[in-house]
């Protein structure tokens, strides 16, 4: 893999990995890297909500595991609305900082405020995201 570092030099960047897989090299690492994706994604989820699987009852673990993906793909959609940061980020950083938000709700003339505290480091990711998902769609905003 080329990259560039700065604007006066390149750099060569080698990952080496090994497998079985017969196949090519330029078959076979594109595999392996959604099969690296795909264990961070397993490790997450045995982190957070996975962790009380199995129950015993089977219609229990189906609607334990449907509502983990949901809340997973929402999370993560958020993550990446957010910032590049939180793109990456785990669940469990994703729900720390833009989900668990220390804020005080207040009402006055039928209208809800939030107020955020002045020094509260993920502040701009979050109204990044409030932002994106309160703008209204480009369709509407023609009419």
């Amino acid at each position: 893999m080329r990259e560039r570092a700065g604007s006066c030099a390149t750099v060569w960047r080698y990952h080496p990995f090994f497998t079985d897989n017969p196949a090519p090299t330029l078959q076979a690492e594109p595999e392996h890297r959604h099969h690296a994706v795909v264990e961070q994604v397993i490790a997450d989820s045995k982190a957070s909500a996975l962790t009380h699987l199995p129950s015993g009852h089977f219609h229990a673990n189906a609607a334990w595991l449907t509502l983990w993906a949901i809340a997973y793909n929402l999370l993560r959609a958020a993550g990446a609305l957010a910032s590049a940061f939180h793109a990456k980020a785990t669940t469990a950083t994703l729900r720390a900082h833009l989900v668990r938000v220390p804020a005080r709700i207040a009402r006055s003339a039928r209208r809800l405020t939030l107020h955020l505290p002045r020094q509260w480091p993920w502040q701009d990711p979050w109204t990044q995201l409030l932002a994106t998902l309160h703008t209204p769609p480009e369709a509407a905003r023609r009419s």
